[in-house]
Parts: C-alpha cells; structure tokens; sequence
C-alpha cells in the first residue's frame, strides 16, 4: 500500500496532520498503536479536565449557601463516578476523532510504526510506503530513577486519572501544569496534598506575580507547596510512601498514601527506526527545520518529539505547518513566542508571550497595566473575585505579553494572543468595546491602566 503523506502517531499533532492533508487532495494513511486522538484525548487534557469539573461542581456544592441555596443532604465527592464520566468524556471525543478520519478517507492503521527505509514503515510486520512520512509519536510521563514508579504508590498522570479511592495524603512532585491540576483536584475533593517543586517558586515558567497569587490559592485549598525543595529519593513501605527531601528546612523525610511524579514528559523517540535511517537527534527531540523537515529527505516529525512547547495546540499548529509546506502551500512558520498557555487550576492560569522578568532579562522597558477581578463587577457577581489580567506594552504601546489568574480566564485567552499576532496597541485595545458585564472587560481595562487612565481604579 502506497500513500502520498503516511502519518505516524494520531493525537493533536497527527490526526491534525493526517486531515489538513487530506483536504489538500491527498491520499492519507495514519497510524496508531492504541486511542485515535492520542494522550492527549483518552488520557490528558480531556479526562483531566472532565476530573476538575467534577470537582469544582463539588467545589460549588459546598458553597451553595453562599449564593442562597440550601442543599438538605450532605455533599460528598463519588470519585467512581467522577473518574466514570471523564472516561465517558475521553471516550466520547474518541469516535469524534474517527468520524473525523472516516470522513475525510483517512486509512487507519492500528499498530506500531516503525521507519525501515527512506519511505516505508513497518507496522506490525506489514509494510507501507509513502512519498512522505510525518512523526508525530508524542511523549509519555518521565520517570526518574529517584523515584520508580509502580503504577500504585508511586504513579503517573495515566494513573491518577482513574484511582479506585480518594487517598487521605498525596505528595505531588512537580507543579507545572499537569502537577498542579492534580494537586487542585484531589485537594478540593479533601486529599491532603502536598507540591514539592524543586524551582523558586510554584508553576516556574509562569509570571512571578501568577507564581505567587497560584501559592495563596493552594494554601486555601488547604495544599502544602514546598518549592526550593529536592526529592532525593522515593520508597515504598508497606502500605505508605517515604519521600526524602532537602529544602528550607533541610533533609526531611515526608510520608504519604500516593506519590505522583508530575516532573514533565519523555519524546516517544526510542524503536521507531530514526537510528536505521540516521535522522538526526539532539537533546532527546528530533531535529528539524522551520517546516519539520529531519536530515533525510521525505521524513518530518511534529509535536511533542521536536523542540518547542509540549502543548497539544502547538502540536496542531505544527501538524498545520508541515502537511501545507509538503503541498507546496507556503505557510508561515509557527510563531513560537506566540504559544498560548493555559493551567485549568482554581483559579485558572493563562498566558501569552514574554513576562515581567523576560523583559527585564532583555533589557527591554515595558508599560505594566493590572486590573484585580476585586474590581469586576461579574466576577463579584459569580463570587469568584481572586486573580487579575496583567498586560505588557513594549515603547510602542505593542502588546507583548498577557498574564491572567482568575475563574475561567482561559477562555479569555484567545484576545490577547490575537492582539500580539496583528500588533495591537494598548490603545486599539482600549478602543475595541467590551460588553459589560464580562470578566473579559479586564483585557480593557488592563490596557487603560497601562496607558495611565484606568477609569475603574
């Protein structure tokens, strides 16, 4: 079977990939050794945040006096049920991702892929060509060898999305995105959780400001952070984890019921024949060009197996890229200062471009303008007033960077990004009306107090 783009790997990047190809008159196969739609559907971005709307239903529940509903009965967390549906969930967006395929004549190979020679693949012992191979093999959880893990006592995000029973203690090493969701989950069910980050401060690659608020906001969850803090080496005795660490305080030897290891991910690299035909490796990624192209012609590689973000979005945007360079479309190079980012904590997290340190590294003066959800006439309203919108000007009034905290600013997100791709102002912000009332007004009026005239402040 000969194919003019064979895609090997199916979640965001290669179902992306797989489709756009398609549309551009392609004949397409993909393949997939396990879930169409990859890590990312069945077992990461979508069942986690089926898990922590679960929990902030519950969160809810448990304030419901507070927006005058009286609930006679006791509100209790039914983790089955919760992990249940957010299978259901991962399950549901599964057959989307079929559809999708079956739609647009997409040959679906189910095995494991491997390159044998300039343009074929083995899957399975059964052999494939194509003018044009795409990797897009994606990443796993990184295991440390200070910290082996069992799948029971010491487990991973693939584990903690489906426990059997609510812990009384969890440690959670790690507190990036995927750390610090589980640490929010299990925390507002009533686990007593505990973050250990070996950086200066929470969600390290965040905002200084957001880093801070993020710490205050685990603290009420009654969450324990210890950042500065090394683990130097995990055990399990008997039916309990013993976590050694050194920090603030020095050597410490924590115990706890489950131990998650949130310390990143590893490329899917290893066995898919990138050493047979010499493709080029460096630090772990794939090495390619500004169109994913590797060292050996015929060969592109996409997602969380090259350099950059390991974001699903960024992962289709790549898979964008590549498919209309290959069709001779031209595309714009990804623009990597311009990956947005988000954490689905209580409060959320967003963020876009550079922050206040990155700009000061540079060297680069910046107009600040905050605006506090204290001030927000919906957010008061909705009872979540925690968080604030920070924008950063450069001397032209340029957006280059946009930092959130607050109840659902992750779905505010998407202005600011657009606004830093067509260079927006302060003032075009600014001009740009708002409805009110919005949480979605703090974008405006961020702008304005950078400007020097917040009316709201």
């Amino acid at each position: 079977m000969k194919y003019d783009i064979l895609v090997v790997g199916s979640g965001p990047g290669g179902y992306v990939a797989a489709i756009r190809a398609a549309q551009l008159g392609k004949r397409v196969g993909l393949v997939e050794r396990a879930e169409a739609g990859g890590v990312c559907l069945n077992w990461g971005c979508i069942p986690t945040k089926a898990l922590l709307k679960s929990a902030q239903i519950y969160a809810h529940c448990k304030a419901a006096e507070q927006y005058g509903v009286e609930i006679a009965a006791e509100v209790r967390p039914a983790l089955d049920k919760m992990v249940a549906r957010s299978r259901g969930v991962a399950e549901t967006m599964n057959k989307g991702v079929l559809f999708l395929l079956k739609k647009n004549n997409i040959d679906l190979i189910t095995g494991f892929g491997r390159l044998t020679a300039p343009g074929h693949v083995d899957v399975d012992g059964t052999d494939y060509e194509a003018d044009h191979i795409v990797l897009a093999t994606g990443a796993r959880p990184r295991e440390m060898p200070f910290m082996p893990v069992d799948g029971k006592r010491v487990i991973t995000s693939r584990e903690a999305l489906t426990l059997n029973e609510l812990p009384e203690t969890m440690i959670v090493v790690g507190s990036g995105a995927i750390g610090s969701e589980f640490a929010c989950f299990y925390a507002t069910l009533g686990v007593k959780v505990t973050v250990i980050e070996y950086l200066p401060r929470m969600m390290p690659l965040e905002d200084e400001e957001v880093s801070k608020t993020m710490e205050r906001a685990f603290r009420k969850l009654r969450a324990t952070v210890l950042t500065s803090t090394t683990v130097k080496g995990v055990k399990i005795a008997g039916d309990r984890c013993e976590v050694e660490i050194e920090g603030k305080k020095g050597p410490e030897t924590l115990t706890a019921d489950v131990v998650l290891s949130a310390v990143g991910v590893q490329a899917n690299i290893e066995g898919i024949g990138l050493e047979e035909l010499g493709i080029a490796v460096e630090r772990g990624k794939v090495a390619v060009d500004e169109y994913y192209r590797t060292n050996v012609a015929g060969v592109y590689a996409i997602g969380d197996i090259v350099k950059g973000p390991a974001l699903a979005h960024a992962a289709s945007a790549e898979a964008v890229c590549c498919v209309e360079a290959i069709c001779g479309l031209n595309p714009a190079p990804v623009d990597y200062a311009n990956i947005p980012s988000c954490i689905f904590t209580t409060p959320e997290v967003a963020s876009v471009g550079m922050t206040e340190q990155e700009a000061a590294e540079k060297g680069m003066a910046v107009k600040i303008g905050r605006f506090p959800f204290t001030a927000s006439g919906k957010a008061t309203a909705a009872g979540d007033r925690d968080g604030f919108v920070k924008l950063l000007f450069d001397a032209d009034d340029k957006l280059v960077g946009a930092h959130m905290v607050g109840a659902n600013v992750t779905e505010m997100l998407a202005e600011p990004t657009l606004a830093r791709t067509l260079g927006a102002t302060a003032e075009a912000i600014v001009r740009t009306v708002h409805a009110h009332p919005t949480l979605n007004e703090g974008v405006a009026e961020a702008a304005e107090a950078a400007l020097g005239h917040a009316i709201h402040l």
